[in-house]
């Protein structure tokens, strides 16, 4: 009986020991897993925060483009302004100095008569006491010819009428004349006003009779 209970004393004691064992393994293997689990957590946490870094690197990139293009645009505006300024002077500048010219033109003209009127003044005081009407008409071409000079010095010269052909451009129909011979129509036969051209530019047409 003793020897009986001693074995199965010590079958007990192996049986019961046998789990106890097996537990402790599993726990072991639970503890080495451990540090694995911390490197995959810290692995995760820096993975994050370098995401964080970049998103936020790109965001101060894109502030600091949109800071520079504002600058560019303010800057750009104030020049748009300052050259707008500049234009507005420009064109009062430009539109005075015109003025200017015509003003100062009209004046040299206007000027450059009086020697003229001078002379036609001188003219009408010696005809008072003149007894040759011949030296008179020379005294008066004498005139006229500084007048038509002065005015093609001026740009202005008279049109050609008579014995051209009607121009509409150039000439005033005022009178219709029938001609016998058929080469003359439509041909200026007389002028009665004398037009002028101001370089290019009709200055006055000229007053004609057409052959009809």
């Amino acid at each position: 009986m003793t020897k009986n209970n001693t074995t199965d004393n010590s079958a007990a004691r192996n049986d019961g020991s046998a789990p106890h064992i097996n537990n402790i393994g599993a726990d072991a293997e639970t503890f080495d897993n451990v540090p694995e689990a911390g490197e995959e957590a810290q692995a995760d946490g820096d993975a994050m925060e370098a995401e964080v870094v970049n998103e936020m690197t790109q965001i101060e990139t894109l502030t600091q483009k949109l800071t520079e293009a504002e600058e560019a645009v303010a800057k750009e505006k104030k020049e748009y302004l300052f050259l707008m300024a500049e234009f507005d002077n420009f064109r009062k500048r430009t539109l005075r100095e015109k003025s200017d010219i015509i003003r100062n033109a009209g004046e040299n003209v206007l000027k450059g008569l009086l020697p003229i009127v001078d002379d036609f003044e001188r003219g009408l005081e010696a005809t008072a006491k003149a007894t040759d009407p011949e030296s008179i008409r020379t005294g008066m071409e004498l005139i006229y010819n500084k007048l038509i000079k002065y005015l093609a010095q001026n740009g202005v010269t008279p049109i050609e009428s008579t014995g051209k052909p009607f121009d509409a451009d150039l000439h005033e129909a005022i009178a219709n004349v029938p001609v016998p011979d058929e080469s003359q129509r439509g041909v200026v036969i007389d002028t009665l006003t004398k037009g002028y051209m101001l370089n290019d530019k009709v200055l006055r047409h000229a007053k004609v009779a057409v052959g009809q």
